[in-house]
């Protein structure tokens, strides 16, 4: 089997990947693409031949190639069903699948590298701003999750007692906002599950300082 992972230490779309890899099992050789060094090696010729949208996570195996991290997720869990990152019920993998969603794709992306550099070199915005900019819409993401664990049974992660693609996405969003320094104690729900995702290896390992291209 031959995979690959381009990967970068600090997305949070290809820390998602790397837990999933590991809650699985799955060994992937890392191709490096470093987001910032000269302008961003995600720009140049190659790597835009591998994804036209030039963002990481791309997963490589055996000829097929995906991008955009749930749909790697999903991918996985379908090629590799041991260790399941969806649940058995209908609804809680409806579940599973609204908490990634809500997270990858409307918190994440308002406070990606390249809508910040947009705000700040485009737009003009200053860092205070900016930073205002990232703590308001992480904080009202987080808020929706935080809601939504409260108000169901408790468990030790997001949907039931073992980890699902919904952790796979709270755990790097979770690890963005301490990067912000955004204030998480409203938060105590996700915060538990946060702590019991911490505590397996496959979260632990994939953490962006365990990373080889760590900075």
């Amino acid at each position: 089997m031959n995979r690959t992972l381009h990967t970068y230490f600090r997305s949070s779309a290809a820390y998602r990947v790397r837990i999933a890899l590991n809650l699985k099992g799955l060994t992937a050789q890392h191709v490096f693409v470093h987001l910032t060094r000269q302008g961003g090696e995600q720009f140049g010729e190659a790597f835009r031949a591998l994804n036209p949208q030039a963002l990481v996570p791309v997963l490589s195996e055996d000829g097929v190639q995906i991008s955009q991290s749930l749909a790697i997720m999903e991918y996985l869990d379908e090629a590799y069903p041991t260790v399941p990152l969806l649940p058995k019920a209908l609804a809680d993998r409806a579940l599973v699948r609204q908490l990634s969603l809500g997270i990858a794709c409307d918190v994440h992306p308002l406070n990606n590298l390249r809508v910040l550099k947009y705000l700040t070199t485009t737009l003009g915005a200053s860092e205070d701003a900016k930073s205002a900019w990232i703590h308001h819409w992480i904080a009202l993401g987080l808020q929706a999750v935080e809601a939504e664990l409260a108000r169901r049974p408790a468990s030790r992660f997001c949907v039931g007692d073992v980890p699902t693609m919904a952790d796979c996405c709270l755990v790097p969003q979770v690890f963005s906002a301490q990067r912000f320094n955004v204030d998480l104690s409203g938060f105590p729900c996700a915060m538990k599950v946060y702590a019991n995702c911490q505590a397996l290896d496959a979260f632990a390992d994939a953490q962006p300082s365990r990373q080889p291209d760590a900075e």
